[in-house]
């Protein structure tokens, strides 16, 4: 069976299809998703929309390499009031370790920016401190408890918020950045979620089968 995986997301439908364009000139095949709202695990903020460009796993390093090829030949001719030239070296630093959440054009140009100011990239440092920040991603959520105790709060008050939230707590992944999906809450929150989604569930069960019940007893005199 063919893996299909996601190589990029954009929130713009016109760079989704600019990218597979490149790709399928080069030999891979691709296709962009339908725009979808993604939801954020602390339901928070707005609702963004992510075109995703798709392509088979196996062509991942392959497409990797070809892109990275594509923004290498525009390097030297941006502009030097683009607004990388003013991040201090710490700054473009963080843009590598951060590498996921920079495009390929600012990644590369963070790493010329810094060989031309005779910085030296070490590169096994930088590896090492992308996966002390990898492992900082699967530590426990500091707002758990938070989350945990609210979802008992609503569930038991009748809200369908509360449902929500143990839905949130039992089912809410999230993508590291070395493309790896991962829960994004513990275990032992990711129980109470289920507790409280099912409890939710049960309760509301409950809540409209009275109703039925009142209206059928009102429908007998």
């Amino acid at each position: 069976m063919i893996k299909i995986t996601t190589f990029k997301k954009f929130p713009d439908i016109i760079q989704a299809k600019e990218l597979k364009e490149f790709l399928e000139q080069n030999g891979i095949e691709s296709f962009v998703s339908d725009g979808k709202p993604s939801v954020d695990n602390s339901f928070g903020g707005g609702i963004p929309v992510d075109y995703e460009v798709k392509i088979k796993a196996v062509d991942f390093e392959r497409a990797s390499l070809l892109v990275e090829e594509r923004v290498k030949e525009t390097l030297g001719d941006v502009d030097k009031d683009y607004y990388l030239f003013s991040f201090t070296n710490e700054e473009l630093y963080d843009v590598l370790i951060k590498q996921d959440e920079w495009n390929e054009f600012d990644y590369l140009l963070a790493r010329k920016l810094l060989t031309d100011r005779g910085k030296v990239i070490d590169e096994d440092l930088l590896n090492s401190l992308k996966k002390q920040r990898i492992a900082d991603f699967t530590k426990p959520q500091p707002h758990e408890k938070t989350w945990i105790f609210a979802g008992y709060v609503f569930v038991l008050m009748g809200g369908f918020l509360g449902i929500l939230i143990g839905y949130m707590l039992w089912e809410s992944k999230t993508t590291l950045p070395d493309r790896r999906v991962i829960y994004t809450y513990s275990q032992k929150s990711r129980s109470h979620g289920l507790i409280i989604f099912c409890l939710g569930i049960f309760l509301s069960a409950i809540y409209i089968l009275g109703i039925f019940l009142d209206e059928y007893m009102i429908s007998l005199y």
